[in-house]
């Protein structure tokens, strides 16, 4: 949670008037709404979902698409042929639709002159500290340079245990990776009800949710449609993971005209699950509650100036000195140069690159350690002032 990625927009928004502002939206589609219950890729359904991801585009908003279906995509392509139910019979379905399902994506994309990148997860990339901050700064540079991003597990090669195991949760983890304002679980059903409305006709659409209690828990029912792995239960442990990130969920209808667009625009539609704090409160009060510091950065005059008066990022241009021993993505202690505490923040470089940085220009970073991570030692997002 942490380790969300810098807001190049900063403002905070509250619930009722965040419609207005250029958000990160992260699209979850489930097997259920790309096939629309059948057991193949719905083609025509899947252009009209991308229409609207594109007219967000155009409106300044950054989308990331979590898809499901490359199972189902195998399964079609192959001919649905009678195959043995065990895991390497789903490895190999999701291993020749994998490239089938990015294939549609990119195709579909195309015509509104929009490009596609492709991102295979397992749990494995999201525990270990530096593969997460590489997917992090993968996810990052396509969203900078207006590429869509298209995650999905890395069904192929993943095992049980380092499977997300559905891709509600991973879509929750994603929206965590790039600090998300909204994350649209996008199913087979209207939202979470009192009862299940297939069976009992008195059921009624919860709207708001503000606390996920054992009651709740209670009325999400399991996956129906046989072609997915993620029921309403598993929406529910996204929606709780993602609004404690700072992340607003909203679980709506897949094949609800104009939903994408409809959400954003500040319909209520589905289910609304509120988010507990901004992202950047959420990751800031990690910094300053969380792991104690694993060493101390120096700054001069100026960069001192920069990042208490200007609420500027920290350059590696006004680091004087480093101590301690810190990896990227830790928390270091911000000292002036008479020994004033100024700032706590997660350091994007570790304290080995630090020391071989310090006090030169951000664009000499790669010349000096031959990679980069970016130009700011610390940006201000993940700074705070004491």
């Amino acid at each position: 949670m942490a380790d969300n990625h810098e807001k190049h927009l900063g403002e905070q928004q509250t619930h009722h008037t965040e419609q207005a502002a250029i958000q990160t939206i992260v699209v979850k589609l489930g097997t259920s709404v790309l096939t629309g219950g059948t057991l193949k890729l719905d083609r025509a359904h899947m252009v009209e979902l991308v229409r609207q991801c594109a007219h967000l585009r155009q409106q300044g908003h950054q989308v990331i698409i979590v898809t499901s279906g490359a199972i189902a995509a195998g399964r079609e392509h192959l001919g649905y042929p009678e195959l043995p139910k065990t895991m390497a019979s789903k490895q190999l379905l999701a291993a020749v639709g994998q490239s089938r399902l990015i294939q549609e994506w990119e195709q579909l994309f195309s015509i509104y002159g929009l490009h596609v990148g492709q991102m295979l997860l397992t749990r494995a990339d999201l525990n270990d500290r530096e593969r997460y901050l590489n997917a992090r700064d993968m996810l990052l540079a396509l969203l900078e340079h207006g590429i869509i991003p298209v995650v999905n597990e890395n069904d192929a090669v993943a095992t049980t245990e380092i499977k997300v195991g559905d891709n509600d949760n991973l879509s929750a983890l994603v929206g965590i990776l790039a600090g998300a304002d909204k994350l649209l679980l996008l199913t087979d059903q209207p939202g979470l009800f009192t009862a299940d409305p297939r069976s009992n006709p008195d059921a009624e659409l919860i709207r708001e949710v503000h606390t996920i209690d054992e009651t709740l828990r209670k009325l999400a029912g399991g996956s129906v449609g046989g072609l997915g792995t993620g029921g309403m239960a598993t929406k529910l442990q996204a929606a709780d993971v993602a609004r404690r990130a700072g992340i607003e969920v909203i679980i709506a209808a897949g094949s609800r005209p104009e939903v994408i667009a409809g959400i954003v625009q500040g319909e209520q539609l589905g289910t609304h699950f509120l988010p507990l704090e901004s992202p950047l409160e959420s990751r800031k009060r990690w910094i300053l509650a969380g792991p104690p510091p694993a060493g101390d950065i120096i700054v001069d005059a100026g960069a001192a100036m920069a990042v208490t008066q200007r609420g500027s990022s920290l350059l590696a241009k006004g680091i004087t000195a480093v101590k301690g021993e810190f990896e990227r993505g830790e928390v270091a202690r911000i000292y002036s140069a008479d020994g004033i505490l100024l700032a706590r923040g997660i350091s994007r470089y570790s304290s080995l690159d630090i020391a071989k940085i310090a006090g030169k220009h951000s664009q000499d970073i790669h010349k000096v350690l031959g990679y980069e991570y970016g130009p700011v030692a610390v940006h201000r997002d993940d700074l705070v002032l004491i």
